[in-house]
This record gives C-alpha cells, sequence and structure tokens, in this order.
C-alpha cells in the first residue's frame, strides 16, 4: 500500500488529511509541493491533478483531490466497521456531511476571504468580509451548544476539518473567545485529537508565513 500525499503544511485543507490519517492509522507518503515554484504546474503532476490543487492523494494509482472528499476516501476504505469518524448510520453522515459543506462554503471560506487579501495582496481589512466570518463563527458556536462535538456526541471528521480552520485562526490572531460553546471544543480537542501536533506544527509555519509576507 502506497498513498502518495502531495500538500503543504501550511494548509488547513492538508492539515486536515493528516489528521484523519493519523485517526486510523493509514501512514501517507508525504511529498511537499512548492507551489511558489510551480511545482503544481508541471506536467507529471498536471497528469495526476488537471486542477493542480492540494491536497492531493494517489492511493495505488487511484487519485482524488480536495481534503473532505479525500478524508470520507480513507475512512471508507482503511476505517473499521461502522467507523465512528463516519458512521454508517445515513442521518449521521448526513449531519456530518453538512457540517464538511460548511466549513468548506462558510467558515473556511469567509476566514479565507477576509483574512488572505491582507496577507497576500497587503489590503486593509473588509469590514463586511468580517460580518461574513463572524455569521459563521456564531453558526458553528450554535452548533456545538446542542453537543460535545461539531457533528454529534463522538469526535467525527467534522471535526477534524473544521479543527484544522479554527486553528489556522488563532494563529492569524483572531480572537473567538467570546464563543463560549466554540472555545470549549477547541480547548479540549486543540492538543488531544489524532494528529494535533502535526497540525499545530503546520500552523506555526503559517505563522512564520503570514510574518514575513
Amino acid at each position: 500500500m502506497t498513498l502518495d500525499f502531495y500538500y503543504l503544511p501550511v494548509s488547513a485543507p492538508c492539515r486536515a488529511v493528516i489528521m484523519t490519517a493519523k485517526a486510523l492509522g493509514v501512514e501517507l507518503n508525504k511529498k511537499t509541493l512548492d507551489l511558489y515554484g510551480g511545482e503544481h504546474l508541471k506536467p507529471e503532476f498536471l497528469k495526476i491533478n488537471p486542477q493542480h490543487t492540494i491536497p492531493t492523494l494517489v492511493d495505488d494509482g487511484f487519485a482524488i483531490w480536495e481534503s473532505r472528499p479525500i478524508m470520507i476516501y480513507l475512512v471508507e476504505k482503511y476505517g473499521k466497521e461502522d467507523d465512528p469518524l463516519y458512521p454508517s448510520c445515513p442521518q449521521q453522515r448526513a449531519v456530518i456531511n453538512q457540517r464538511l459543506y460548511f466549513d468548506m462554503g462558510s467558515l473556511y471560506k469567509s476566514f479565507a476571504e477576509y483574512f488572505y487579501p491582507q496577507v497576500k495582496e497587503k489590503k486593509p481589512a473588509d469590514p463586511e468580509m468580517f460580518k461574513k466570518f463572524e455569521a459563521a463563527m456564531e453558526f458553528l458556536d450554535l452548533f456545538l451548544s446542542t453537543s460535545k462535538y461539531v457533528a454529534g456526541d463522538n469526535m467525527t471528521l467534522a471535526d477534524l476539518s473544521i479543527l484544522a480552520t479554527v486553528s489556522t485562526i488563532e494563529i492569524a490572531q483572531i480572537d473567538f473567545s467570546k464563543y463560549e460553546h466554540l472555545s470549549k471544543w477547541y480547548a479540549g480537542i486543540k492538543d488531544t485529537a489524532p494528529g494535533a501536533d502535526e497540525n499545530w506544527a503546520g500552523c506555526l509555519e503559517c505563522r512564520k508565513f503570514v510574518e514575513n509576507s
């Protein structure tokens, strides 16, 4: 079994996959891809992923990209039967899927649209973008007001994906202490989730990138 994983440690979606693999006991053959050097545009990588994005996983010749489908694939192929990370119950899966799509389309998206232009393009903070980001944080806090974890009473893929996002928000020095339930969840999972140490190491690399930009 050879699972080649093309990634960058600073990327939250990449770190979410790494934590999933750690939770499953799956070893990834990590291949750092230098986006700034154009490695993702080389013909050999375009054959693997014509969208030339990270993370990208190649499992014995089968290629898949986008972090959340990769996470689901890993559990469905390498997880135990009815794995709590992504249980077989359709309703439980529906909630997990909703939270994963929420992270992709609302939480991480609004954070990226608010924060990264300030870093990459030296643009001033956009108050309208911050409002959208705050709205997403409020929804996450609401989700966590009714359960211990993001999608119920057990840790799932949704927690790992959103942990990668929220830890990146922390290193961006955005204070979210006013969100009581979110803060409690984060304090409990930040250092205890599978692969938490590697996730945080990637966050610290991201912080250096931000500070040096």
